[in-house]
């Protein structure tokens, strides 16, 4: 026994002796890298021999050496890290696994606790047990089907809309006997402007703000930031007691979903917008609506409004319809027929414009269908007359612009010279008048003299925004010695004090060239 112990000791000392002998060596060659005292006496025992050019080399080995002895210490110091990691997250891991280990059992037992209630079950009602499960899930589908069965009974896809039929359920159309003239209008909302709200326009204006509403559905207020172009709508909103819809237009709006809403087809609910909601409450009333589109070109227009641009167009408010969905449900809103509304004709639509590089040009499409107003000037305080907002019968105001059109059709001498007009622009400039915007016009005059304007004025105005504006998309250069034959023309043919708006339009352009 005594030889085995021997031979023991002396067979596993040859390995302990050889990783004493590793463990030895490393310390040793860490310990020398880091003798400092050695380094020292070997540049002692040499500085003397050192010419000057070898101690530039020396010192240039003596950072080199530092910088290796540097690296080594980080690489050393990032290893510890390392496994220090390594180890924290090993550690966690473990303690997850013992954790889920804990609620598996908990789970065990619940599930061992769920078998004795369900046997004690079996026992009071004495069926076998597979007999119960049948009983217990029909039990739970009975629930179920109760529970879906109250869900669809509240289960409207247009919510809001089913919300506005409750609230007007017994509503009844307010006849507000409305007795003012058009010129008196102009006036009235003027003065409430200015007494309640401290925003002030100008007469001519407001006429023009008037006369717009009579010729188009859409009306765009153009100019200038901070010329009161929001506030001008809103102001209107404010008078005739119905608060505009502002629907702030953003730059990623590409289609009608913007303006009336989706289906989700997730959710099976419609999303509502605001536009949406005060189009159904109009289609319910007799009152004046308005819609704001506020900075309506900071996306393209005819992205999302083209649809409501045609169908404005239909010469039958009853072809004023546009389609929310593809079919009908039993529960959708009482307006909605087919999937499809009714576009209200007691609702306007004003869109505000900027003009500058951060928005989109407006195209013809657009303005051939509307009526712009420039809005570059702030108006001048006044002392008006303190006036109360007031309810407006949208189908009364419609009366008055009917009537004003039957009162004040072109004369024939603004017929003829119109028309003489037309031909001079078509030879010159290549640009005709289609026969929308001659009605458009035939409709603005009117209603701008029976507000108190004069024939001449209301021709001006309409044909430097709606005519002369396509001027713009040609070659001014081109065009820039016609301007002045063009003008002369104007001085002939309506006097030489009349048509500014035209000549300062022009004046203007030329100024670009």
């Amino acid at each position: 026994m005594n030889t085995f112990i021997r031979f023991l000791y002396e067979f596993m000392s040859v390995f302990f002796n050889g990783l004493y002998t590793i463990g030895k060596g490393i310390v040793s060659g860490i310990a020398q890298m880091f003798n400092i005292s050695e380094y020292l006496y070997i540049i002692q025992f040499y500085k003397s021999d050192f010419k000057v050019s070898e101690w530039v080399l020396v010192i240039v080995a003596i950072v080199v050496l530092v910088i290796l002895l540097g690296l080594i210490i980080a690489l050393g110091w990032l290893l510890i890290r390392k496994y220090i990691r390594f180890r924290k997250t090993l550690v966690e891991q473990e303690s997850m696994l013992a954790e889920i280990g804990e609620l598996n059992k908990k789970v065990a037992s619940l599930v061992k606790e769920k078998e004795e209630i369900l046997a004690m079950k079996v026992s009071q009602l004495g069926l076998k047990p597979g007999e119960a499960e049948i009983l217990d899930e029909k039990d739970n589908k009975d629930k179920q089907d109760e529970v879906e069965t109250l869900e669809d009974d509240g289960n409207y896809r247009f919510s809001k809309l089913h919300a506005i039929d409750l609230q007007f359920k017994d509503y009844k159309v307010q006849n507000y006997n409305n007795t003012f003239t058009l010129e008196e209008l102009v006036e009235l909302f003027r003065n409430f402007a200015a007494s309640k709200l401290r925003l002030y326009y100008t007469t001519n204006m407001i006429r023009l703000f008037i006369s717009s509403l009579s010729a188009t559905k859409l009306v765009i207020l153009q100019g200038i930031s901070g010329t009161g172009k929001t506030s001008l709508a809103y102001a209107w909103g404010k008078f005739i007691k119905r608060d505009a819809i502002i629907a702030s237009v953003q730059p990623s709006w590409r289609d009608r979903t913007e303006l009336f809403g989706y289906f989700n087809e997730f959710t099976k609910k419609f999303n509502e917008t605001d536009v949406l909601k005060g189009m159904y409450i109009a289609g319910y009333t007799d009152d004046v609506y308005v819609t704001v589109l506020d900075e309506m070109n900071i996306a393209r227009v005819e992205y999302y409004f083209a649809e409501m641009l045609s169908i404005l167009e239909m010469p039958s408010r009853d072809e004023w319809v546009i389609e929310l969905v593809p079919s009908s449900w039993d529960n959708d809103p009482k307006k909605l027929k087919n999937g499809k509304l009714q576009i209200p004709g007691n609702m306007w639509y004003i869109g505000t414009i900027n003009n500058d590089d951060s928005t989109f040009a407006v195209t013809d499409k657009v303005y051939d269908r509307a009526m712009p107003i420039d809005i570059n000037d702030k108006g001048q305080p006044f002392t008006p007359t303190d006036t109360e907002a007031m309810n407006i019968n949208s189908s009364y105001l419609e009366g008055l612009f009917a009537e004003a059109k039957q009162k004040h059709p072109l004369s024939e001498e603004m017929e003829k010279k119109i028309n003489d007009m037309d031909d001079y622009v078509i030879k010159h400039f290549r640009i005709a008048f289609g026969n929308r915007i001659v009605k458009q016009m035939r409709d603005f005059v009117a209603t701008y003299i029976e507000c108190g304007g004069t024939e001449v004025d209301g021709v001006d105005y309409y044909i430097a925004r709606k005519i002369l504006r396509k001027f713009e998309q040609l070659n001014l250069a081109y065009i820039r010695d016609e301007i002045d034959g063009f003008i002369d023309y104007l001085n002939k043919t309506f006097g030489k004090d009349n048509f500014n708006e035209c000549k300062d339009y022009l004046l203007r352009l030329k100024k670009l060239v």
